[in-house]
């Protein structure tokens, strides 16, 4: 009791932690500015600074700042929850015993960050069928993604005016509502949104046109953004492999069998994709013998990456050594044929993640028996909720 009760206080700070950091989180992204508390006590404690003299982009974060904040952490915090509690309610009602969700709040102070990396419920008994492994698994992104499709809805049907950007850019405001054409002229360092087919639905079809932010300022728009992220992540889970939740909901459509072939196969496509145009043949048409050499020192670092994340596949170091193999002399030969294509080393942690720490198979349950009609149903759903919701690119960053 006392264990349970200990449990319980330690799920409570963390939740009220994670709402003081990702509110933290989105004052800096609803107002452009790094929020350093180390600067902060430099100007409280008479350091020599005022306000105006911080590094450029830190400024002071006031209860009003911290108090806006709210309208990213709460939607944000709300799809979290949603999403977990799916996972717990179904849980509960397959008699398998899980714990409340465990918040994990994270702010960095001199950069910006979400606020959270996530949350996660532990399951603390053995899930013995396929079927149950389905439920629980599919019932988070089902749940998330209604929550999801009610905050981006909602913010893009309740878009501020555009004179609202002059808010975070006051700077834009001799431009006009033409700022476009001129403030990005010697910009840097600016983070949009990539697009997937569900995100493009709602700017071409629900939002006002006339309020519609420019692409580069959408992040400064807490409900847009917490419902984007909300997609991001969705989409990240429902990828069907290892005990991710798309991993359970393949399991339970397929089974172990059919499973342990088709998960690697993605794993190696993912990963492919992920590293697709860092190396190209160009890279190493240099007249420099020292970027030659430098290049080459860079490739077999990543061919070693790609090892690390391969080594669980098989029990034969050669078989992971092989794979790395492959998929570099793929990606190199589709980068001399079309150097336009590229994917998104952005998701290469996350191949890191998987391969070397989530799993890429599946534990296998006691019962084997097939899913009916029904969930076969909502597993085609998942999968199409997964297309829709998937950016090829999350995040683009303009240099």
């Amino acid at each position: 009791m006392q264990s349970n009760s200990r449990t319980y206080v330690i799920q409570a700070l963390l939740f009220i932690a994670t709402i003081i950091t990702t509110t933290m989180a989105g004052a800096e992204w609803m107002f452009g500015n790094i929020f350093s508390f180390i600067y902060d006590f430099a100007v409280f404690l008479g350091a020599g600074k005022t306000d105006a003299e911080l590094p450029e982009n830190t400024k002071f974060m006031g209860w009003y700042q911290f108090m806006q904040g709210f309208h990213f952490s709460i939607p944000f915090l709300a799809i979290l929850t949603v999403h977990e509690f799916g996972h717990y309610f179904v849980a509960k009602y397959h008699k398998v015993k899980v714990t409340l969700p465990f918040y994990i709040p994270l702010w960095f102070g001199f950069s910006q960050s979400i606020g959270t990396m996530g949350a996660f419920i532990r399951i603390k008994s053995v899930v013995r069928s396929r079927l149950k492994f389905f439920d629980i698994g599919i019932a988070g992104p089902l749940a998330g993604f209604i929550a999801a499709l009610v905050v981006l809805w909602y913010g893009f049907t309740h878009l501020p005016p555009p004179e609202y950007i002059f808010k975070v850019h006051p700077e834009f405001a001799q431009y006009g509502l033409d700022y476009p054409k001129y403030a990005y002229q010697n910009a840097h360092e600016i983070l949009a949104l990539g697009d997937n087919i569900l995100f493009s639905f709602f700017k071409n079809n629900v939002a006002d046109p006339a309020r519609l932010p420019h692409p580069y300022e959408m992040v400064h728009y807490p409900y847009i953004f917490a419902g984007y992220l909300a997609l991001f992540f969705t989409s990240l889970n429902l990828i069907p492999i290892g005990q991710l939740d798309g991993g359970h909901i393949l399991y339970g459509l397929i089974g172990k069998k059919k499973f342990d072939v088709i998960a690697p196969v993605l794993f190696g496509i993912f990963a492919f994709y992920a590293g697709l145009g860092l190396f190209t043949t160009k890279s190493f048409a240099t007249g420099s013998d020292g970027q030659f050499y430098e290049q080459l020192i860079y490739l077999a670092f990543y061919i070693y990456f790609l090892f690390i994340c391969f080594r669980r596949v098989s029990d034969l170091p050669s078989t992971a050594l092989m794979i790395s193999l492959i998929i570099v002399v793929l990606q190199f030969g589709i980068t001399y044929l079309r150097p336009e294509w590229k994917g998104s080393s952005g998701f290469l942690p996350f191949v890191f993640i998987l391969g070397r720490f989530l799993g890429i198979r599946h534990p296998e349950t006691e019962e084997d028996k097939p899913l009916d009609l029904p969930r076969v149903i909502l597993g085609i759903l998942a999968l199409v909720i997964f297309v829709i919701s998937f950016s090829p690119t999350p995040f683009v960053i303009i240099e």
